[in-house]
């Protein structure tokens, strides 16, 4: 399980390892946590207590220091897997739910015409409606869009990323992600 490492305003940062978690802890880097302790991480002997050190982790954390105001403003990188976990695994056109073997990156303006490899120029299409498309605009097929592309925000972006996520960090996230997500349901 990873920890949701956010700056100290609460805003996402990264997924970081258990072992990157504990080093911040020892450095007393962490502001504060949320969240039950979910591992705990044991240590050497102290030779005077003669106890062993060990760190409490938390599903998630906030580590001190400057907050990064550009990072907070751009828009997630694109990638198949969160396109396809944005639009849940369903066909923009036919609205079947496909496995990700069977489902491609649809450019609703087609980049040999224009158009842009972004969030809001993509939808997830199964394979047989892709080939139907082409490179044609919508309006040349007889094809519609079920759904909208939208570019999912920093907290969405953090779910999208396909990592097991525990309660604590979902409820944490969702608690920011528009009510119009996908994600939500």
């Amino acid at each position: 399980m990873d920890v949701l490492q956010l700056d100290v305003s609460g805003r996402p940062q990264a997924w970081i390892t258990p072992k990157e978690a504990a080093t911040l802890y020892a450095s007393d880097a962490v502001a504060w946590t949320l969240g039950e302790p979910c591992m705990v991480l044991r240590g050497g002997i102290q030779r005077v207590s003669g106890l062993q050190s060990r760190i409490e982790l938390h599903p998630i954390i906030a580590v001190r220091g400057a907050v990064p105001s550009r990072a907070w403003r751009q828009a997630p990188a694109l990638s198949n897997i969160k396109l396809f976990v944005r639009d849940r695994h369903v066909c923009a056109y036919c609205g079947g739910v496909f496995p990700p073997d069977d489902l491609t990156r649809e450019h609703i303006v087609p980049t040999s015409r224009g158009g842009v490899d972004s969030w809001m120029n993509c939808i997830t299409a199964c394979r047989s409606c892709n080939g139907r498309k082409g490179n044609r605009l919508l309006e040349e097929t007889r094809m519609e869009l079920l759904y909208l592309p939208y570019v999912p925000n920093l907290h969405e972006d953090m779910i999208l990323r396909g990592r097991r996520i525990v309660v604590d960090q979902m409820e944490f996230l969702l608690a920011c992600v528009p009510r119009h997500s996908r994600l939500h349901g």
